[in-house]
């Protein structure tokens, strides 16, 4: 999360969360096209405040239904997230219920309070969790990141999931995200012209915007991996020497061409400007793995 590592991305909750506008670096608005697409909205009871005496902090992501009830996002969307308020962090930083998730184009924040207008963090969380609980857009869930996930070399095992409390069903002609065959993306990575969907809810250049979902179309960079840890972790993908994803939209799916299978899940930048989009590979014998049993779960 941001508390150790500003490169991820995923995006600190606001005073007075942000108004709808625009997203993904260059991107465009993705109206109806992935309805399977969500955003996240989860509460750490453990980092420190900046608004507060008490810790706790609210954080956006995005992310891709698997199936009707199994979102797949980040590890560092899923670590460390509350469980009714409490800490997870001392006992392995998974299994919290403190996160929520909206699939409209535009999610509805005018239901949570200004932050201004509570005088701790405690007081905050009971309101906008009561909040999201009654609102029929909110969707609970509970949080799973990568069993080897630590936050302090996030980008080796980024990914995780959140298991609904709900059942999500598509739109007719719309399909849940699909996981990737092994190894698929190197094979990818040969084939000429190949482009690749980015879908999330962050901000655009120049720290702009957020909360409404974008959609690009990118290119696959490199499989060179990131901060030294060599090949099979990490993909590097743009759009053009400005563009590619941003704070908000970690967890989000880089789809295969115009498919919905999900080659890497959007994991970190290697810039502060939001210049391109880092992805961790789920096309891993370890990450298949850690995903696929949550899809057999009733």
């Amino acid at each position: 999360m941001l508390r150790k590592l500003p490169i991820l991305l995923a995006l600190v909750a606001t005073l007075v969360l942000a108004a709808p506008a625009a997203a993904i670096t260059h991107g465009q608005p993705d109206g109806d096209d992935h309805p399977q697409v969500g955003q996240l909205l989860f509460f750490v009871p453990d980092v420190a405040s900046g608004t507060f005496d008490d810790p706790g902090g609210w954080f956006n992501c995005s992310g891709t239904l698997l199936d009707a009830t199994t979102v797949l996002t980040a590890g560092h969307c899923t670590f460390g997230v509350g469980d009714d308020g409490e800490e997870t962090t001392s006992t392995g930083g998974s299994g919290g219920n403190d996160v929520w998730i909206s699939f409209a184009e535009v999610p509805d924040y005018s239901i949570l309070a200004p932050s201004s207008t509570f005088d701790s963090n405690a007081e905050r969380y009971e309101a906008w969790a009561a909040a999201l609980e009654a609102s029929p857009e909110w969707i609970r869930g509970t949080a799973t990141p990568h069993p080897q996930y630590v936050d302090a070399a996030f980008f080796l095992f980024d990914v995780g999931v959140m298991e609904l409390a709900e059942s999500v069903t598509l739109p007719a002609g719309k399909q849940y995200g699909s996981l990737p065959t092994l190894g698929q993306l190197d094979a990818l990575s040969k084939v000429k012209g190949q482009t690749y969907t980015a879908v999330g809810y962050g901000l655009e250049w120049k720290l702009t915007g957020g909360d409404t979902r974008q959609v690009a179309t990118l290119k696959l960079n490199n499989l060179n991996g990131v901060f030294g840890a060599g090949k099979g972790t990490s993909a590097n993908f743009s759009n053009n020497s400005h563009g590619g994803t941003c704070f908000g939209d970690s967890g989000g799916p880089f789809f295969a061409g115009n498919t919905t299978t999900i080659v890497a899940v959007n994991s970190f930048g290697v810039s502060p400007n939001c210049t391109n989009g880092g992805g961790y590979r789920i096309d891993q014998a370890d990450d298949l793995a850690f995903i696929t049993p949550f899809l057999a779960a009733p």
